[in-house]
Protein backbone atom coordinates (compact mmCIF):
# COMPACT_ATOMS: atom_id res chain seq x y z
CA UNK A 1 0.00 0.00 0.00
CA UNK A 2 0.76 3.65 -0.05
CA UNK A 3 0.64 6.20 2.52
CA UNK A 4 0.58 10.01 1.34
CA UNK A 5 1.73 12.34 4.47
CA UNK A 6 0.20 16.00 4.39
CA UNK A 7 2.78 18.01 6.57
CA UNK A 8 6.55 16.77 6.98
CA UNK A 9 5.79 17.20 10.71
CA UNK A 10 7.92 15.32 13.43
CA UNK A 11 5.29 12.88 13.89
CA UNK A 12 4.54 12.77 10.27
CA UNK A 13 8.76 11.98 9.56
CA UNK A 14 8.70 9.08 12.29
CA UNK A 15 5.47 7.85 10.60
CA UNK A 16 7.45 8.23 7.39
CA UNK A 17 10.21 6.07 8.82
CA UNK A 18 8.47 3.43 10.05
CA UNK A 19 6.63 2.91 7.51
CA UNK A 20 9.38 3.02 4.60
CA UNK A 21 11.00 0.66 7.34
CA UNK A 22 8.16 -1.92 6.89
CA UNK A 23 8.70 -1.48 3.00
CA UNK A 24 5.63 0.60 2.29
CA UNK A 25 5.63 3.39 -0.87
CA UNK A 26 5.52 6.84 1.38
CA UNK A 27 5.26 10.23 -0.53
CA UNK A 28 5.04 13.63 1.85
CA UNK A 29 3.45 16.91 0.71
CA UNK A 30 4.98 19.57 1.93
CA UNK A 31 4.55 23.55 1.46
CA UNK A 32 7.92 24.54 2.86
CA UNK A 33 10.98 23.79 -0.33
CA UNK A 34 13.62 23.98 2.07
CA UNK A 35 12.68 21.07 4.60
CA UNK A 36 12.27 18.83 1.34
CA UNK A 37 15.32 19.82 0.34
CA UNK A 38 16.69 18.70 3.96
CA UNK A 39 14.63 15.16 4.12
CA UNK A 40 15.27 14.42 0.19
CA UNK A 41 18.73 13.25 1.75
CA UNK A 42 17.13 11.32 4.79
CA UNK A 43 13.84 9.73 3.62
CA UNK A 44 13.86 7.43 0.83
CA UNK A 45 10.45 8.44 -0.23
CA UNK A 46 8.73 10.37 -2.53
CA UNK A 47 7.67 14.38 -2.23
CA UNK A 48 5.49 16.86 -3.56
CA UNK A 49 5.93 20.57 -2.83
CA UNK A 50 2.61 22.25 -2.76
CA UNK A 51 -0.27 22.68 -0.38
CA UNK A 52 -1.87 19.23 0.48
CA UNK A 53 -5.11 20.58 0.96
CA UNK A 54 -5.49 21.62 -2.53
CA UNK A 55 -7.28 18.97 -4.57
CA UNK A 56 -5.27 19.46 -7.94
CA UNK A 57 -2.24 18.21 -6.00
CA UNK A 58 -3.72 15.39 -3.61
CA UNK A 59 -4.96 14.11 -7.40
CA UNK A 60 -1.68 13.71 -8.54
CA UNK A 61 -1.04 10.68 -5.73
CA UNK A 62 -3.85 8.90 -7.85
CA UNK A 63 -5.64 8.51 -4.39
CA UNK A 64 -8.50 5.58 -6.08
CA UNK A 65 -5.35 3.27 -6.07
CA UNK A 66 -6.52 1.93 -1.94
CA UNK A 67 -4.21 4.65 -0.55
CA UNK A 68 -4.01 6.08 3.29
CA UNK A 69 -4.07 9.82 3.28
CA UNK A 70 -2.69 10.74 6.67
CA UNK A 71 -3.14 14.51 7.38
CA UNK A 72 -0.45 15.73 9.72
CA UNK A 73 0.39 19.79 9.63
CA UNK A 74 0.58 21.71 12.23
CA UNK A 75 -2.99 23.02 11.61
CA UNK A 76 -5.74 21.55 13.03
CA UNK A 77 -7.87 23.44 10.21
CA UNK A 78 -6.16 22.68 7.25
CA UNK A 79 -5.73 18.76 8.71
CA UNK A 80 -9.94 18.54 8.91
CA UNK A 81 -10.24 20.39 5.04
CA UNK A 82 -7.43 18.14 3.33
CA UNK A 83 -9.44 14.93 5.09
CA UNK A 84 -12.94 15.94 3.78
CA UNK A 85 -11.42 16.59 0.20
CA UNK A 86 -9.22 13.62 0.59
CA UNK A 87 -12.74 11.64 1.13
CA UNK A 88 -14.05 13.00 -1.98
CA UNK A 89 -10.89 12.08 -4.10
CA UNK A 90 -11.37 8.39 -3.18
CA UNK A 91 -8.70 8.15 -0.57
CA UNK A 92 -9.54 4.91 1.48
CA UNK A 93 -8.90 5.74 4.60
CA UNK A 94 -8.20 9.00 6.17
CA UNK A 95 -6.38 9.48 9.35
CA UNK A 96 -6.62 13.24 10.66
CA UNK A 97 -3.95 15.13 13.45
CA UNK A 98 -5.66 17.53 15.99
CA UNK A 99 -4.14 19.28 18.93
CA UNK A 100 -7.04 20.80 19.91
CA UNK A 101 -9.62 18.70 21.62
CA UNK A 102 -12.52 20.88 21.10
CA UNK A 103 -12.42 20.13 16.90
CA UNK A 104 -12.72 16.17 18.00
CA UNK A 105 -16.71 16.64 18.19
CA UNK A 106 -16.59 18.73 14.68
CA UNK A 107 -14.41 15.43 13.35
CA UNK A 108 -17.09 13.03 14.48
CA UNK A 109 -20.41 15.16 13.17
CA UNK A 110 -18.52 15.08 9.46
CA UNK A 111 -17.70 11.38 10.07
CA UNK A 112 -14.03 12.15 10.04
CA UNK A 113 -13.91 8.38 12.44
CA UNK A 114 -10.20 8.39 12.30
CA UNK A 115 -8.97 11.44 14.54
CA UNK A 116 -5.96 11.43 16.34
CA UNK A 117 -4.75 13.83 19.45
CA UNK A 118 -1.61 13.12 20.26
CA UNK A 119 -1.04 15.22 23.12
CA UNK A 120 -3.91 13.10 24.78
CA UNK A 121 -2.86 9.95 23.75
CA UNK A 122 0.65 10.80 24.90
CA UNK A 123 -0.45 12.36 28.71
CA UNK A 124 -3.34 9.06 28.98
CA UNK A 125 -0.08 6.51 28.32
CA UNK A 126 2.47 8.38 30.76
CA UNK A 127 -0.73 8.46 33.67
CA UNK A 128 -0.92 4.47 32.90
CA UNK A 129 2.93 4.29 32.98
CA UNK A 130 2.85 5.71 36.65
CA UNK A 131 -0.07 3.97 37.86
CA UNK A 132 2.11 0.72 37.26
CA UNK A 133 -0.45 0.16 34.30
CA UNK A 134 0.71 -0.85 30.53
CA UNK A 135 -0.94 0.77 27.69
CA UNK A 136 -3.88 -0.53 26.13
CA UNK A 137 -4.03 -0.34 22.14
CA UNK A 138 -7.77 -1.18 20.99
CA UNK A 139 -6.46 -1.84 17.64
CA UNK A 140 -5.64 -4.78 19.41
CA UNK A 141 -8.91 -5.75 20.19
CA UNK A 142 -10.74 -4.65 17.04
CA UNK A 143 -10.16 -7.42 14.79
CA UNK A 144 -11.30 -9.06 10.99
CA UNK A 145 -14.49 -7.49 10.53
CA UNK A 146 -15.02 -5.30 13.62
CA UNK A 147 -15.44 -1.87 13.55
CA UNK A 148 -16.18 1.03 15.30
CA UNK A 149 -18.47 3.70 14.57
CA UNK A 150 -19.27 7.06 16.62
CA UNK A 151 -21.42 9.89 17.05
CA UNK A 152 -22.30 13.21 18.81
CA UNK A 153 -26.35 13.24 19.16
CA UNK A 154 -28.35 15.71 18.02
CA UNK A 155 -32.06 16.77 18.96
CA UNK A 156 -33.17 13.96 15.88
CA UNK A 157 -31.28 11.24 18.13
CA UNK A 158 -32.03 11.73 21.65
CA UNK A 159 -34.15 9.09 23.01
CA UNK A 160 -34.16 5.24 24.67
CA UNK A 161 -31.24 2.96 23.09
CA UNK A 162 -33.96 0.13 22.66
CA UNK A 163 -35.66 2.29 20.33
CA UNK A 164 -32.96 3.25 18.65
CA UNK A 165 -32.93 0.29 15.76
CA UNK A 166 -29.58 -0.30 15.25
CA UNK A 167 -28.59 -3.09 12.68
CA UNK A 168 -27.94 -6.49 13.21
CA UNK A 169 -24.39 -7.08 15.15
CA UNK A 170 -24.00 -3.80 16.41
CA UNK A 171 -24.46 -2.57 19.88
CA UNK A 172 -24.42 0.97 21.45
CA UNK A 173 -20.54 -0.16 23.69
CA UNK A 174 -20.02 3.15 25.81
CA UNK A 175 -21.29 6.87 25.86
CA UNK A 176 -19.76 10.02 27.00
CA UNK A 177 -21.82 12.27 28.38
CA UNK A 178 -19.91 15.61 30.52
CA UNK A 179 -16.31 13.83 29.90
CA UNK A 180 -17.99 10.62 31.76
CA UNK A 181 -17.63 7.49 30.70
CA UNK A 182 -21.09 5.52 30.87
CA UNK A 183 -21.57 2.03 30.01
CA UNK A 184 -25.73 1.89 29.13
CA UNK A 185 -28.21 -0.19 30.28
CA UNK A 186 -30.88 -0.88 27.55
CA UNK A 187 -33.41 1.35 29.04
CA UNK A 188 -30.48 3.96 29.06
CA UNK A 189 -31.60 7.67 27.37
CA UNK A 190 -29.56 8.94 24.77
CA UNK A 191 -29.06 13.20 25.68
CA UNK A 192 -28.51 16.06 23.58
CA UNK A 193 -24.69 16.17 22.93
CA UNK A 194 -24.10 12.45 23.96
CA UNK A 195 -20.89 11.24 22.19
CA UNK A 196 -22.19 7.59 20.84
CA UNK A 197 -19.80 4.95 20.51
CA UNK A 198 -21.23 1.70 19.03
CA UNK A 199 -19.04 -1.64 18.14
CA UNK A 200 -20.34 -3.03 14.83
CA UNK A 201 -19.80 -5.22 11.60
CA UNK A 202 -18.04 -3.05 9.07
CA UNK A 203 -20.90 -4.20 6.51
CA UNK A 204 -23.23 -1.68 8.45
CA UNK A 205 -21.23 1.40 8.89
CA UNK A 206 -23.02 2.65 5.45
CA UNK A 207 -26.17 1.89 7.37
CA UNK A 208 -25.05 3.90 10.15
CA UNK A 209 -24.39 7.13 8.16
CA UNK A 210 -27.69 6.88 6.44
CA UNK A 211 -29.95 6.01 9.62
CA UNK A 212 -28.14 8.35 11.83
CA UNK A 213 -27.72 11.13 9.40
CA UNK A 214 -24.36 12.05 9.03
CA UNK A 215 -23.49 11.41 5.52
CA UNK A 216 -21.06 14.04 4.18
CA UNK A 217 -20.70 12.92 1.13
CA UNK A 218 -21.67 9.39 -0.66
CA UNK A 219 -18.59 7.79 0.61
CA UNK A 220 -18.60 6.44 4.41
CA UNK A 221 -15.06 6.75 6.31
CA UNK A 222 -14.30 3.16 7.62
CA UNK A 223 -12.36 3.49 10.83
CA UNK A 224 -11.35 -0.39 11.06
CA UNK A 225 -7.93 -1.53 11.05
Amino acid sequence: MKAILIGASPIAIKTAKFLLRRNHEVIIIESDKEKIDKLSNELDCGFLHGDGSKPSLLRETNPEEEDVLYCLTSYDQTNIIASLIGRSLGFAKIVTKIEDPSYEHICIELGLDATIVPSRTIGRQLADMFEGRDPFELSSVFRYDASTFSFVAQEKHVGAISDFGLPKASRIMCIYRNEQLMIPEENEQIELDDEVIIITHRKNLEALHEKLDLVVNDKPNDSDE
